[in-house]
């Protein structure tokens, strides 16, 4: 069983459940609510809370196409089923790989990372980080959601494992650094460049674009 100690926060799981979350955010909130079970719990009665609500809401008018539009729905074949986890993938990572290992880009120093998607609202990677190694000291222009997959890493916001989470801001600056027992893989999502304190990480940035 894991031990999370590091979980999403209620507004952005509220956000999630309400379909309003970017896709990058998204895809990491469903990662560790296949990893956590109180958030899973909590979303879960959060859910029944609005069926239950829904119930008792006013009913609202329909477009006139509204019948037509269902039964084009309907008529649709069914999406395919989700992939399944893989090693420490859960299956929101594996979707976002497309059921394929992960292709590594080097980065430097070891690191490596895979960009999963891209777009004006955010961005979602998969970083590798060899055990004890650092990444590049930084600070935020925008939000990062920072889930650990394997293994672990330490910044100033604490001790993060398998399952935990760290929200970053712009107020927040780190360098995280791997745990020294095994790599640690992290999905990553952020709705801003990152800004570097280091020249090298500056000039790299938009290659690597991050």
């Amino acid at each position: 069983m894991i031990s999370i100690h590091h979980h999403i926060p209620d507004d952005m799981l509220d956000a999630y459940r309400a379909g309003t979350l970017p896709h990058a955010f998204g895809v990491v909130v469903a990662a560790h609510l296949s990893l956590c079970d109180q958030c899973r719990a909590g979303q879960e009665a959060g859910d029944m809370i609005g069926g239950a609500l829904l119930q008792h809401a006013e009913g609202a008018t329909l477009r006139p196409d509204a019948r037509d539009r269902m039964m084009t729905a309907l008529d649709a074949p069914p999406p395919p089923p989700p992939l399944r986890a893989s090693g420490p993938f859960p299956s929101a990572v594996m979707h976002e790989l497309g059921g394929r290992p992960p292709r590594w880009r080097m980065l430097g120093g070891g690191i490596r990372q895979q960009i999963l998607t891209a777009d004006r609202e955010g961005s979602l990677r998969l970083l590798y980080i060899p055990p004890g190694k650092a990444v590049p000291e930084h600070g935020h222009r925008g939000h990062e959601l920072t889930l650990v997959l394997q293994g672990s890493f330490s910044d100033s916001g604490g001790n993060f494992h398998r399952g935990d989470v760290e929200v970053a801001h712009a107020d927040i600056h780190h360098q995280p650094v791997a745990g020294r027992d095994e790599p640690c893989i992290c999905l990553a999502a952020t709705d801003a460049p990152l800004r570097f304190h280091a020249l090298i990480p500056r000039l790299l940035q938009p290659i690597f674009r991050i």
